[in-house]
Protein backbone atom coordinates (compact mmCIF):
# COMPACT_ATOMS: atom_id res chain seq x y z
CA UNK A 1 0.00 0.00 0.00
CA UNK A 2 1.27 2.92 -1.06
CA UNK A 3 1.89 6.19 1.31
CA UNK A 4 -0.65 8.85 0.48
CA UNK A 5 0.20 12.70 1.32
CA UNK A 6 -1.32 14.07 3.70
CA UNK A 7 -2.52 16.68 1.23
CA UNK A 8 -4.36 14.46 -1.01
CA UNK A 9 -7.95 13.86 -1.52
CA UNK A 10 -9.23 10.56 0.23
CA UNK A 11 -12.17 10.37 -2.33
CA UNK A 12 -9.59 9.51 -5.25
CA UNK A 13 -10.74 12.21 -7.24
CA UNK A 14 -8.72 14.89 -8.07
CA UNK A 15 -9.89 17.87 -6.37
CA UNK A 16 -9.63 21.04 -8.93
CA UNK A 17 -8.89 24.65 -7.20
CA UNK A 18 -11.53 26.98 -6.55
CA UNK A 19 -11.49 30.30 -8.54
CA UNK A 20 -10.66 33.05 -6.61
CA UNK A 21 -13.41 36.01 -7.12
CA UNK A 22 -11.66 39.09 -7.64
CA UNK A 23 -13.06 42.97 -8.02
CA UNK A 24 -16.00 41.67 -5.92
CA UNK A 25 -15.90 45.10 -5.05
CA UNK A 26 -16.24 47.00 -8.26
CA UNK A 27 -18.54 43.99 -9.74
CA UNK A 28 -20.83 44.73 -7.02
CA UNK A 29 -20.78 48.53 -7.47
CA UNK A 30 -19.82 48.70 -11.34
CA UNK A 31 -23.29 48.81 -12.86
CA UNK A 32 -22.51 51.27 -16.30
CA UNK A 33 -20.59 53.15 -14.83
CA UNK A 34 -19.28 53.84 -18.49
CA UNK A 35 -22.11 54.35 -20.12
CA UNK A 36 -23.60 56.76 -17.22
CA UNK A 37 -20.54 58.58 -17.01
CA UNK A 38 -20.96 59.36 -21.14
CA UNK A 39 -24.93 60.66 -20.10
CA UNK A 40 -23.24 62.68 -17.61
CA UNK A 41 -20.34 64.24 -19.82
CA UNK A 42 -23.39 65.34 -22.68
CA UNK A 43 -25.38 67.07 -19.89
CA UNK A 44 -22.02 69.15 -18.74
CA UNK A 45 -22.11 69.90 -22.42
CA UNK A 46 -25.88 71.22 -22.44
CA UNK A 47 -24.69 72.99 -18.94
CA UNK A 48 -22.00 75.01 -20.65
CA UNK A 49 -24.24 75.90 -23.54
CA UNK A 50 -27.06 76.85 -21.39
CA UNK A 51 -24.54 79.14 -19.74
CA UNK A 52 -23.38 80.81 -22.95
CA UNK A 53 -26.92 81.06 -24.61
CA UNK A 54 -27.49 82.45 -21.42
CA UNK A 55 -24.59 85.06 -21.50
CA UNK A 56 -25.63 86.04 -25.27
CA UNK A 57 -29.50 86.92 -24.03
CA UNK A 58 -28.59 89.24 -21.39
CA UNK A 59 -26.14 91.32 -24.13
CA UNK A 60 -28.53 91.03 -26.40
CA UNK A 61 -31.21 92.48 -23.27
CA UNK A 62 -33.47 89.87 -24.79
CA UNK A 63 -34.26 88.53 -21.32
CA UNK A 64 -37.46 90.23 -20.55
CA UNK A 65 -38.83 89.33 -23.71
CA UNK A 66 -40.88 86.33 -22.17
CA UNK A 67 -43.37 88.03 -19.73
CA UNK A 68 -44.61 84.85 -18.39
CA UNK A 69 -43.43 81.64 -16.65
CA UNK A 70 -44.90 78.30 -18.84
CA UNK A 71 -42.72 75.81 -18.36
CA UNK A 72 -44.92 73.64 -20.53
CA UNK A 73 -47.21 75.44 -22.80
CA UNK A 74 -44.26 77.93 -23.62
CA UNK A 75 -42.41 74.90 -25.10
CA UNK A 76 -44.24 76.12 -28.06
CA UNK A 77 -43.60 79.56 -29.59
CA UNK A 78 -45.84 81.97 -31.64
CA UNK A 79 -47.04 80.13 -34.53
CA UNK A 80 -49.22 82.67 -36.12
CA UNK A 81 -49.15 86.34 -36.86
CA UNK A 82 -51.96 86.98 -34.19
CA UNK A 83 -49.90 84.81 -31.64
CA UNK A 84 -46.64 87.01 -31.86
CA UNK A 85 -48.70 90.26 -32.15
CA UNK A 86 -50.19 88.98 -28.88
CA UNK A 87 -46.44 88.16 -27.08
CA UNK A 88 -45.36 91.66 -28.54
CA UNK A 89 -48.81 93.66 -26.55
CA UNK A 90 -47.51 91.75 -23.45
CA UNK A 91 -44.15 93.09 -23.58
CA UNK A 92 -45.42 96.32 -24.17
CA UNK A 93 -46.73 96.49 -21.03
CA UNK A 94 -43.36 96.35 -18.60
CA UNK A 95 -41.07 99.15 -17.96
CA UNK A 96 -38.46 98.46 -20.49
CA UNK A 97 -40.51 98.56 -23.09
CA UNK A 98 -41.77 101.86 -22.39
CA UNK A 99 -38.09 103.30 -21.01
CA UNK A 100 -35.68 101.91 -23.25
CA UNK A 101 -37.28 100.06 -26.44
CA UNK A 102 -40.36 101.81 -27.51
CA UNK A 103 -38.83 102.12 -30.79
CA UNK A 104 -39.07 98.65 -31.89
CA UNK A 105 -41.02 96.71 -34.52
CA UNK A 106 -42.56 93.43 -34.22
CA UNK A 107 -39.80 92.33 -36.33
CA UNK A 108 -37.36 93.36 -34.06
CA UNK A 109 -39.46 92.07 -31.03
CA UNK A 110 -38.82 88.76 -32.32
CA UNK A 111 -34.86 88.68 -32.25
CA UNK A 112 -35.22 89.25 -28.56
CA UNK A 113 -37.70 86.52 -28.24
CA UNK A 114 -36.28 84.03 -30.20
CA UNK A 115 -33.24 83.92 -27.72
CA UNK A 116 -34.81 84.00 -24.95
CA UNK A 117 -37.25 81.44 -25.99
CA UNK A 118 -33.77 79.45 -27.04
CA UNK A 119 -32.92 79.61 -23.54
CA UNK A 120 -35.47 78.22 -21.78
CA UNK A 121 -36.23 75.48 -24.21
CA UNK A 122 -32.65 74.25 -23.98
CA UNK A 123 -33.03 74.50 -20.03
CA UNK A 124 -36.59 72.15 -21.03
CA UNK A 125 -34.12 69.49 -23.62
CA UNK A 126 -31.39 69.34 -20.51
CA UNK A 127 -34.26 68.39 -18.06
CA UNK A 128 -35.08 66.01 -20.33
CA UNK A 129 -32.22 64.41 -21.32
CA UNK A 130 -31.59 64.13 -17.29
CA UNK A 131 -35.08 62.52 -16.92
CA UNK A 132 -34.10 59.72 -19.50
CA UNK A 133 -31.25 58.52 -18.13
CA UNK A 134 -31.73 58.94 -14.62
CA UNK A 135 -34.88 56.79 -15.27
CA UNK A 136 -33.73 54.38 -17.68
CA UNK A 137 -30.43 53.60 -15.74
CA UNK A 138 -32.74 53.04 -12.35
CA UNK A 139 -35.81 51.08 -14.03
CA UNK A 140 -32.52 48.57 -16.10
CA UNK A 141 -30.80 48.58 -12.98
CA UNK A 142 -27.67 49.62 -14.27
CA UNK A 143 -26.89 52.51 -11.27
CA UNK A 144 -24.25 51.41 -9.57
CA UNK A 145 -24.14 51.15 -5.75
CA UNK A 146 -24.83 54.33 -3.59
CA UNK A 147 -25.08 56.43 -6.73
CA UNK A 148 -28.70 56.86 -7.20
CA UNK A 149 -28.88 59.84 -4.75
CA UNK A 150 -25.73 61.28 -6.45
CA UNK A 151 -27.58 61.32 -10.19
CA UNK A 152 -30.27 62.74 -8.58
CA UNK A 153 -29.02 65.70 -7.66
CA UNK A 154 -28.70 67.50 -11.18
CA UNK A 155 -31.73 67.02 -12.04
CA UNK A 156 -33.24 68.12 -8.74
CA UNK A 157 -30.80 71.15 -8.72
CA UNK A 158 -31.87 71.56 -12.40
CA UNK A 159 -35.81 72.00 -10.92
CA UNK A 160 -34.69 74.90 -8.81
CA UNK A 161 -32.97 76.90 -11.61
CA UNK A 162 -35.74 77.11 -13.75
CA UNK A 163 -37.97 78.31 -10.51
CA UNK A 164 -34.96 80.62 -10.01
CA UNK A 165 -34.72 81.97 -13.53
CA UNK A 166 -38.67 82.85 -13.54
CA UNK A 167 -37.59 84.55 -9.97
CA UNK A 168 -34.80 86.37 -11.72
CA UNK A 169 -36.98 87.03 -14.58
CA UNK A 170 -40.01 88.58 -12.65
CA UNK A 171 -37.84 91.22 -11.05
CA UNK A 172 -37.14 93.33 -14.63
CA UNK A 173 -41.03 92.17 -15.64
CA UNK A 174 -42.55 95.24 -13.83
CA UNK A 175 -44.56 98.20 -14.52
CA UNK A 176 -44.34 101.33 -13.63
CA UNK A 177 -41.26 100.61 -11.08
CA UNK A 178 -38.34 101.92 -13.83
CA UNK A 179 -36.98 98.59 -14.18
CA UNK A 180 -35.15 97.95 -17.71
CA UNK A 181 -33.06 94.83 -16.42
CA UNK A 182 -33.53 91.84 -13.81
CA UNK A 183 -31.73 92.51 -10.32
CA UNK A 184 -27.91 91.84 -10.56
CA UNK A 185 -27.75 89.73 -7.51
CA UNK A 186 -30.57 87.62 -8.61
CA UNK A 187 -28.80 86.33 -12.02
CA UNK A 188 -25.87 86.10 -9.68
CA UNK A 189 -27.64 83.35 -7.82
CA UNK A 190 -28.89 81.97 -11.25
CA UNK A 191 -25.55 81.72 -12.65
CA UNK A 192 -24.46 80.61 -9.34
CA UNK A 193 -26.32 77.85 -9.25
CA UNK A 194 -25.56 76.94 -12.81
CA UNK A 195 -21.74 76.28 -11.53
CA UNK A 196 -22.89 74.38 -8.70
CA UNK A 197 -24.69 72.20 -11.28
CA UNK A 198 -21.51 71.93 -13.16
CA UNK A 199 -19.18 71.15 -10.80
CA UNK A 200 -21.33 68.03 -9.28
CA UNK A 201 -21.54 66.94 -12.95
CA UNK A 202 -17.71 67.27 -13.63
CA UNK A 203 -16.89 65.59 -10.05
CA UNK A 204 -19.20 62.88 -10.56
CA UNK A 205 -17.90 62.32 -14.67
CA UNK A 206 -14.14 62.57 -12.78
CA UNK A 207 -15.33 59.79 -10.09
CA UNK A 208 -16.96 57.52 -12.90
CA UNK A 209 -13.58 57.57 -14.80
CA UNK A 210 -12.11 55.27 -12.70
CA UNK A 211 -12.75 52.04 -11.33
CA UNK A 212 -14.08 51.71 -7.70
CA UNK A 213 -11.04 50.06 -6.17
CA UNK A 214 -8.79 52.05 -7.33
CA UNK A 215 -10.28 54.99 -6.12
CA UNK A 216 -10.61 53.90 -2.44
CA UNK A 217 -6.75 52.91 -2.47
CA UNK A 218 -5.84 56.48 -4.26
CA UNK A 219 -7.68 58.01 -1.57
CA UNK A 220 -5.19 56.63 0.93
CA UNK A 221 -2.51 58.86 -0.48
CA UNK A 222 -4.57 61.45 -0.59
CA UNK A 223 -2.30 65.27 -0.15
CA UNK A 224 -4.41 66.74 2.42
CA UNK A 225 -2.99 69.96 2.26
CA UNK A 226 -2.93 70.74 -1.76
CA UNK A 227 -6.44 68.98 -1.59
CA UNK A 228 -7.74 71.70 1.13
CA UNK A 229 -5.93 75.06 -0.79
CA UNK A 230 -7.73 73.70 -4.30
CA UNK A 231 -10.63 73.74 -2.10
CA UNK A 232 -10.41 76.98 -0.60
CA UNK A 233 -9.25 77.99 -4.32
CA UNK A 234 -12.37 76.64 -5.81
CA UNK A 235 -14.13 78.57 -3.12
CA UNK A 236 -12.70 81.85 -3.67
CA UNK A 237 -13.08 81.54 -8.03
CA UNK A 238 -17.31 80.56 -7.02
CA UNK A 239 -17.07 84.30 -5.21
CA UNK A 240 -15.36 85.73 -8.14
CA UNK A 241 -17.97 84.19 -10.56
CA UNK A 242 -20.81 85.39 -8.35
CA UNK A 243 -19.05 89.30 -8.45
CA UNK A 244 -18.95 88.94 -12.24
CA UNK A 245 -22.61 88.19 -12.32
CA UNK A 246 -23.21 91.62 -10.78
CA UNK A 247 -20.84 93.45 -12.85
CA UNK A 248 -22.86 91.98 -15.85
CA UNK A 249 -26.11 92.35 -14.68
CA UNK A 250 -25.64 96.23 -14.64
CA UNK A 251 -23.49 96.17 -17.56
CA UNK A 252 -20.29 97.74 -15.03
CA UNK A 253 -17.71 96.39 -17.53
CA UNK A 254 -18.42 99.67 -19.53
CA UNK A 255 -18.25 102.16 -16.63
CA UNK A 256 -14.88 102.45 -16.64
CA UNK A 257 -12.29 101.39 -19.85
CA UNK A 258 -8.95 102.26 -18.51
CA UNK A 259 -6.43 99.84 -16.75
CA UNK A 260 -4.31 99.72 -14.28
CA UNK A 261 -6.63 102.76 -12.52
CA UNK A 262 -10.50 103.51 -13.14
CA UNK A 263 -10.95 107.32 -14.15
CA UNK A 264 -7.65 108.25 -13.83
CA UNK A 265 -7.63 107.25 -10.00
CA UNK A 266 -7.31 103.85 -7.79
CA UNK A 267 -10.71 103.92 -6.61
CA UNK A 268 -13.66 105.29 -8.96
CA UNK A 269 -15.46 107.97 -8.08
CA UNK A 270 -18.00 108.42 -5.91
CA UNK A 271 -18.19 104.75 -4.90
CA UNK A 272 -20.59 105.17 -1.91
CA UNK A 273 -23.10 107.72 -3.90
CA UNK A 274 -25.99 105.92 -3.20
CA UNK A 275 -28.43 105.27 -0.34
CA UNK A 276 -28.33 103.33 1.73
CA UNK A 277 -24.89 102.73 1.76
CA UNK A 278 -24.99 98.37 0.62
CA UNK A 279 -26.63 99.84 -2.49
CA UNK A 280 -24.05 100.55 -3.84
CA UNK A 281 -21.88 97.32 -3.80
CA UNK A 282 -24.73 95.92 -6.20
CA UNK A 283 -26.17 98.96 -8.56
CA UNK A 284 -22.88 101.49 -8.26
CA UNK A 285 -20.99 100.35 -11.69
CA UNK A 286 -17.66 101.88 -10.33
CA UNK A 287 -17.72 100.38 -7.11
CA UNK A 288 -18.95 96.88 -8.63
CA UNK A 289 -16.59 96.78 -11.26
CA UNK A 290 -13.86 97.87 -8.80
CA UNK A 291 -14.31 95.14 -6.64
CA UNK A 292 -14.33 92.96 -9.13
CA UNK A 293 -10.90 93.98 -10.13
CA UNK A 294 -9.57 93.78 -6.65
CA UNK A 295 -10.91 90.29 -5.54
CA UNK A 296 -9.52 89.25 -9.49
CA UNK A 297 -5.91 90.58 -8.31
CA UNK A 298 -6.38 88.35 -4.68
CA UNK A 299 -7.52 85.59 -6.84
CA UNK A 300 -4.48 85.69 -8.91
CA UNK A 301 -1.86 85.89 -5.86
CA UNK A 302 -4.03 82.61 -3.54
CA UNK A 303 -3.50 80.75 -7.37
CA UNK A 304 -0.06 81.61 -6.86
CA UNK A 305 0.15 80.36 -3.61
CA UNK A 306 -2.10 77.55 -4.50
CA UNK A 307 0.05 76.62 -7.30
CA UNK A 308 3.12 76.35 -5.66
CA UNK A 309 2.20 73.96 -3.17
CA UNK A 310 0.62 71.90 -5.89
CA UNK A 311 3.82 71.90 -8.30
CA UNK A 312 5.60 70.36 -5.16
CA UNK A 313 3.04 67.27 -5.35
CA UNK A 314 4.67 63.88 -5.08
CA UNK A 315 2.64 62.64 -8.15
CA UNK A 316 3.18 64.22 -11.74
CA UNK A 317 -0.55 63.98 -12.89
CA UNK A 318 -1.27 66.72 -10.01
CA UNK A 319 1.61 68.57 -10.83
CA UNK A 320 0.57 69.19 -14.05
CA UNK A 321 -2.85 69.47 -13.40
CA UNK A 322 -2.05 72.69 -11.01
CA UNK A 323 -0.01 74.20 -13.69
CA UNK A 324 -2.93 73.85 -16.23
CA UNK A 325 -4.89 75.60 -13.01
CA UNK A 326 -2.26 78.17 -13.05
CA UNK A 327 -2.09 78.87 -17.29
CA UNK A 328 -5.83 79.40 -17.42
CA UNK A 329 -6.31 81.74 -14.26
CA UNK A 330 -3.69 83.84 -16.06
CA UNK A 331 -5.23 83.61 -19.27
CA UNK A 332 -8.70 84.33 -17.61
CA UNK A 333 -6.68 87.20 -15.98
CA UNK A 334 -5.57 88.80 -19.41
CA UNK A 335 -8.96 88.11 -21.16
CA UNK A 336 -10.83 90.22 -18.07
CA UNK A 337 -8.27 92.93 -18.49
CA UNK A 338 -8.93 93.18 -22.42
CA UNK A 339 -12.86 93.48 -21.98
CA UNK A 340 -12.58 95.89 -19.58
CA UNK A 341 -10.69 97.63 -22.39
CA UNK A 342 -12.73 97.33 -25.33
CA UNK A 343 -15.84 98.13 -23.00
CA UNK A 344 -16.97 94.45 -23.17
CA UNK A 345 -17.67 93.67 -26.43
CA UNK A 346 -20.20 90.51 -26.29
CA UNK A 347 -16.96 88.72 -28.33
CA UNK A 348 -14.94 89.56 -25.45
CA UNK A 349 -17.60 89.17 -22.59
CA UNK A 350 -18.46 85.27 -23.67
CA UNK A 351 -15.18 83.96 -24.31
CA UNK A 352 -14.27 85.65 -20.09
CA UNK A 353 -17.42 83.77 -19.51
CA UNK A 354 -16.19 80.49 -21.25
CA UNK A 355 -12.91 81.20 -19.55
CA UNK A 356 -14.06 81.17 -16.19
CA UNK A 357 -16.47 77.63 -17.09
CA UNK A 358 -12.59 76.45 -18.16
CA UNK A 359 -11.26 77.81 -14.40
CA UNK A 360 -14.09 76.09 -12.79
CA UNK A 361 -13.40 73.16 -14.68
CA UNK A 362 -9.27 72.69 -14.03
CA UNK A 363 -9.62 73.23 -10.41
CA UNK A 364 -12.23 70.99 -9.76
CA UNK A 365 -9.84 68.06 -11.45
CA UNK A 366 -6.74 69.67 -10.00
CA UNK A 367 -8.96 69.12 -6.28
CA UNK A 368 -9.57 65.94 -7.59
CA UNK A 369 -6.23 64.78 -8.26
CA UNK A 370 -4.81 65.88 -4.58
CA UNK A 371 -7.55 63.63 -3.19
CA UNK A 372 -7.28 60.79 -5.52
CA UNK A 373 -3.70 60.79 -6.45
CA UNK A 374 -2.68 58.81 -9.78
CA UNK A 375 0.44 56.89 -8.64
CA UNK A 376 3.36 56.92 -11.14
CA UNK A 377 6.89 54.43 -10.72
CA UNK A 378 9.67 56.22 -9.57
CA UNK A 379 11.42 56.36 -13.39
CA UNK A 380 7.94 59.00 -14.14
CA UNK A 381 9.21 61.31 -11.66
Amino acid sequence: MSKRSIFEDVSGEKSEAPEIATGVLDQGRRGARGAIRGWLMFLFALVVAMIVVGGLTRLTDSGLSITEWRPVTGAVPPLSEADWQAEFEKYKQIDQWRIENQWMQLADFKQIYWWEWGHRQLGRVMGLIWAIGFFGFLSAGKIPTGWAGRLALPGLLGGVQGGIGWWMVASGVTQGEGMTAVASYRLAVHLGLAFVILGFLAWFILQLGRPERELMQARRAKEVKIFGLSTGLLHFAFLQILLGALVAGIDAGRSYTDWPLMGGQVIPPDPLLLEPVWKNFFENPGLVQFVHRVFGYLLLAFGLVVWLRGRASAHRATRFAFNLVMAVLSLQIVLGILTVLYAAPWQAAILHQLAAVLLWTVILRARFLAGYPISTSIKDH
